[in-house]
């Protein structure tokens, strides 16, 4: 991998104005952590807002601030007031962000701020383009910019682009509510690598990629119509040595290095050794779930008096978008609690929550996380949470315990704390009395346990994750594109067929020379199609034979007046030009009512699927389904109709969004050997697109060229993407 530039919203510096220079303080967050290890090894730039708004700048101050950030590899995106406004408080705040997370009475559809939200992504998306090399790669982070992928893909497809969203991805019925929703989708699969920090975000991607767009999904890779697009879930860890050793040292410091809120605490301690610190650290947010967590503490209080005087919850809310409606209500909703709770429960000497509403250094968050014996962690949702792996890291002596809301990324990662439900207002005040009275032992092999795991598995591991990730995405295309038709490739095969005198071209139809339909009788053939299908008879060279797995009806009325040969039912039928039809071995067709009513069953429990019968088989059709739905009931068919066939000699074939019963030893394969012949064929052609077609691309000669329509693993010799790129490549041989 040549070069890895960032893209984030912020860059990860924070700018200062001193007397006219410009001086850049490096940012202490967990994505500057782990970035900085990635673009400056591979040499990349990152790109960002520098978080100085140009209409406050004069003179030449953006020529040198340009310059500050140049020195550090870093492009820096330049904002009006207006955009910062528009796209980030705008329409990421208060769109995507209460939206993503399930806040839906929260968000706002104004056009204006979609409209400055696109706008910005493509600043954005200009600027890496400026930067960009062969052979580079970009890291593209957060719901600030979702529709950047696509719009570099579609000016530099060459370029391999990873994107991670830091936010939890919700459901397919909440997303749809978003009225761009296919906008936003489609500029998230710009992306060649999605990562998210769970599995149930990757879930809901695939979900709605599926029910939005009907791409198909195997495994963790999305079928996209020219690439394979990949997801996968990538927890995002800590910089865990930082935490730990920076606590180390403050259990070590001597009296005049201590800092006031450290001696203020061991003051506490020394007053009172008994009582104990239950601590609270969050953004001052909707989704953290604060109120709700004062309402338990209250309950806790109530419930078990006799920690009345004896139990203190340290409360950090750090403000946050102050100016918001929402959140001044947020605001005022907890600082009426506090006051309510420390008024019911407080005394001369005891107050039961210390609040402080500030943001405090990284030593005084050391400190908190060195003194508590409780980190009350309970967002109603939230991305990953970070503070919880943070408490983690700080406690050298490995005692401490952790409530931890099931809502949060992070609990996925750490099953040793006391996972609880955030609007249970009853079990977390039943989760800090269990936390309270666990025994130290239990606590110390808890501890141990998520202290390795986190160790292990830190910011820096998780972005080296990444990458690897996207080298394997990149190996993955690489295959794909060795086996596509380039034009070098369509070149060989014109010139081949062009020095040939006698040619059997042998084209499937459905999903090759037509695309798919919900109702499988509305494919018939357009003008396009037929046209080629014209070209290619006049030629008195070729064979032209439709192989398909329709019925003969079908197919004979479509094509009637053609100089081509036809055949049908995966090969039951066939019919040469002129000729009548033949049935290339006896079969019968008894066992159909046996098989029948499972699938008449399985359309009566899925909305949407019906049955087709032809002469020889039955197909269970699940296109018009809900597709995920489909897919499992797909899977429960073929899982009841292995035993159904055991008496019978039949077979189960599964096409594009069909399950097929047939009758056995017939195929596609077989039918096409058999009608070829003892002709001495010096040219053969086949192409098709689902795994019916496989049995031809297997069983014919090793000279032929096969072609595969579609993304996924074939025996084919070679591939192309879509039905579009089967008609300009007929289109070719015809001229």
């Amino acid at each position: 991998m040549k070069r890895i530039h960032i893209i984030s919203n912020r860059l990860p510096f924070n700018v200062e104005k001193k007397e006219e220079k410009f001086i850049l303080t490096p940012s202490v967050g967990g994505l500057a952590t782990g970035m900085k290890s990635i673009y400056k090894n591979y040499k990349g730039y990152w790109i960002g807002w520098p978080g100085i708004a140009k209409d406050k700048l004069i003179d030449n101050d953006q020529e040198k601030i340009n310059k500050a950030f140049l020195k550090e590899k870093c492009v820096p995106v330049h904002l009006s007031e207006d955009e910062i406004q528009n796209y980030y408080e705008g329409f990421s705040n208060k769109t995507i962000w209460p939206l993503f997370h399930y806040f839906n009475e929260f968000v706002e559809y104004e056009q204006e701020i979609w409209e400055a939200y696109v706008e910005v992504n493509r600043k954005f998306a200009d600027s890496a383009l400026k930067v960009l090399e062969k052979g580079d790669s970009i890291w593209v982070h957060d719901y600030q910019l979702l529709l950047v992928p696509r719009m570099i893909k579609e000016k530099r497809p060459d370029v391999t682009i990873g994107f991670f969203l830091h936010i939890p991805f919700p459901s397919f019925e909440v997303f749809r509510i978003l009225p761009w929703r296919n906008e936003i989708i489609k500029g998230m699969l710009g992306a060649d690598l999605l990562g998210f920090h769970t599995y149930d975000y990757e879930r809901h991607f695939f979900s709605t990629v599926r029910r939005l767009l009907g791409l198909e999904i195997n495994f963790n890779r999305i079928h996209a119509e020219d690439r394979i697009i990949m997801a996968d879930a990538f927890p995002m860890g800590i910089d865990y040595d930082k935490f730990m050793d920076a606590s180390t040292e403050t259990r070590h410091r001597l009296m005049q290095e201590k800092s006031e809120l450290q001696l203020e605490l061991e003051r506490y301690f020394l007053i009172s050794p008994h009582r104990k610190l239950i601590l609270s650290i969050d953004r001052l947010d909707y989704t953290k779930g604060i109120p709700n967590r004062l309402k338990a503490f209250s309950i806790f209080l109530d419930k078990y008096p006799e920690y009345q005087g004896n139990v203190s919850l340290i409360m950090l809310a750090v403000p946050s978008r102050g100016n918001v409606e929402q959140y001044k209500k947020l605001k005022e909703q907890v600082d009426g609690l506090v006051g309510y709770i420390n008024g019911k429960f407080g005394k001369v000497n005891y107050t039961p929550i210390w609040y402080f509403y500030r943001s405090l250094p990284f030593e005084n968050l050391i400190e908190l996380y060195n003194a508590s014996d409780v980190a009350l962690i309970t967002p109603v949702r939230d991305g990953m949470n970070l503070v919880a792996k943070e408490y983690v890291a700080s406690r050298v002596n490995k005692t401490g315990v952790i409530i931890l809301s099931e809502m949060a990324g992070v609990s996925k990662e750490m099953g040793e704390a006391i996972i609880i439900n955030p609007n249970n207002f009853n079990e977390i005040a039943e989760s800090i009395h269990t936390a309270l009275k666990m025994p130290v032992d239990e606590q110390r092999e808890r501890m141990a346990i998520m202290q390795k795991r986190l160790k292990r598995y830190n910011v820096f591991k998780w972005a080296s994750e990444f990458v690897k990730s996207l080298e394997k995405v990149q190996d993955i295309q690489l295959q794909f594109n060795t086996k596509k038709v380039s034009p070098s490739i369509q070149k060989l095969i014109i010139e081949e067929y062009t020095n040939t005198k006698k040619r059997a071209i042998f084209l499937d139809y459905d999903g090759t020379l037509s695309s798919f339909k919900p109702n499988p009788q509305d494919a018939f053939p357009d003008e396009e199609v037929l046209n080629i299908v014209k070209k290619l008879t006049e030629d008195q060279k070729n064979e032209v034979t439709i192989i398909s797995g329709r019925d003969r009806d079908t197919l004979e009325k479509w094509f009637e007046g053609y100089d081509i040969n036809l055949i049908v039912e995966h090969g039951v039928w066939t019919r040469e030009k002129g000729g009548d039809w033949k049935m290339l071995q006896q079969i019968n067709a008894d066992w159909k009512e046996d098989i029948r009513p499972s699938l008449e069953n399985f359309v009566d429990l899925t909305p949407g699927a019906f049955i087709e019968e032809k002469n020889y088989s039955l197909v269970w059709h699940y296109r018009k389904a809900e597709p995920e739905q489909g897919v499992l009931r797909a899977n429960e068919l073929k899982d009841e109709l292995t035993s159904l066939i055991a008496n019978h000699n039949l077979e189960i074939m599964e096409g594009n969004k069909v399950i097929e019963v047939k009758s056995g030893g017939i195929n596609k394969g077989a039918a096409a050997l058999r009608f070829m012949g003892e002709s001495d064929f010096d040219f053969i052609l086949a192409i098709g697109d689902d795994w019916t077609d496989e049995y031809m691309f297997r069983e014919l000669p090793q000279k032929a060229i096969t072609i595969k329509v579609g993304m996924v693993n074939t025996s084919a010799k070679y591939k192309v993407e879509s039905v579009t790129a089967v008609r300009e490549f007929l289109k070719q041989l015809t001229l």
